[in-house]
């Protein structure tokens, strides 16, 4: 749409490369949250292990670069399948565990105040609203990849729909539980919050399998995200005229993709701020795709009056998002500039 909108210099170096962070970004993520999965399944069978994140991150980017291999996007929607399942099993698992640790004695004093001064408070508020754009951004993922077959608009339609309900279910419910149980001592991975220095708050066996769950989920959810820059690499190292499986094309192909999920777990493993992250992709990323362009998209497409009220509410919605997304983005910067400062590189948190 950018390039026969905007033309093909505005698609190429504006929104291609934002569409490509957004996804390189999530691979980042999944890689670290993945990792941090399996370092508290290591907790609970060694409290006192010497293993670090890092490691875990590291040992989870290589179960990455095995998936990474799988040939197409197309090849992956039964994976995509199972995935929806595994988010709906965590998440049920995640909310229930806090509604268990919540009505016990075990968890943590109940606080809901805000935490820091008001100056931290205030970046606060912004870095939350572009996790928060991260959350509901997901979505996007269909159009950047635009392969949903013809008629595309009402399979799009139908499959954000359900995209979306899925997600205000599963994060509305997760949030909810969780924040009642633990308040602002609530981590940014919740299942973090289920381990008290090293002591369960709940059954181990139910913290293992949710962590499994949520770690199986991760894995396709990377895999999916890892497509368009493959697809990017591929272009560009690909011979169209060999066969798929010629070693012309299968040898570029395994090494662009595993020298991608390789410098995503090394960034991962870097900086383990997951929160922060989500924070980046929202405000640079998901912001400008989901809250911004479209609007002007749909401006400079229909040409509606510039007397009407749907061309002052597409302007209206673009210079406020606009302004969010810079205030968002120097709080995201901030806080992951703030934690750097505070953990070094390779921190084990």
């Amino acid at each position: 749409m950018a390039n026969d909108i905007l033309g093909p210099k505005w698609g190429r170096y504006y929104v291609g490369p934002i569409q490509f962070m957004v996804c390189y970004g999530a691979v980042i993520a999944c890689t670290l949250l993945g990792g941090q999965c399996m370092k508290a399944i290591y907790l609970l069978s060694q409290p006192n292990g010497s293993m670090k994140l890092y490691e875990f991150v590291i040992i989870f980017g290589f179960l990455m670069l095995v998936l990474a291999q799988i040939p197409s996007f197309h090849s992956l929607r039964h994976i995509n399948l199972i995935s929806l399942f595994l988010c709906l099993a965590y998440s049920a698992c995640a909310a229930a565990a806090s509604i268990y640790i919540g009505n016990s004695s075990k968890g943590p004093t109940k606080d809901y105040g805000l935490k820091g001064d008001a100056e931290s408070q205030i970046f606060g508020i912004f870095n939350a609203i572009a996790i928060i754009a991260t959350t509901y951004g997901n979505g996007i993922i269909p159009e950047i990849q635009a392969t949903i077959a013809p008629p595309v608009k009402g399979k799009m339609f139908k499959g954000l729909c359900v995209c979306y309900t899925v997600l205000i279910i599963t994060f509305f419910t997760v949030a909810i539980t969780g924040y009642w149980a633990f308040g602002n001592h609530s981590e940014g991975l919740l299942l973090s919050n289920f381990l008290d220095d090293g002591n369960p708050l709940v059954p181990k066996w139910f913290i293992l399998m949710t962590n499994l769950f949520t770690i199986l989920q991760l894995s396709a959810v990377g895999v999916v995200y890892l497509q368009p820059t493959n697809e990017v690499l591929e272009r560009t190292f690909a011979d169209p005229k060999s066969k798929e499986l010629s070693a012309r094309n299968v040898i570029p192909r395994v090494v662009s993709r595993s020298l991608s999920v390789v410098i995503a777990t090394t960034v991962a493993a870097m900086l383990p701020f997951f929160g922060d992250i989500n924070a980046v992709i929202g405000a640079f990323g998901f912001m400008p795709l989901d809250f911004i362009l479209p609007v002007i998209f749909f401006n400079l497409t229909f040409k509606p009056s510039k007397r009407s009220l749907v061309f002052w509410l597409n302007v209206s919605i673009a210079v406020v998002f606009s302004a969010l997304a810079i205030i968002a983005a120097i709080a995201a910067v901030r806080q992951i500039v703030l934690d750097a400062k505070t953990y070094r590189l390779f921190a084990n948190v």
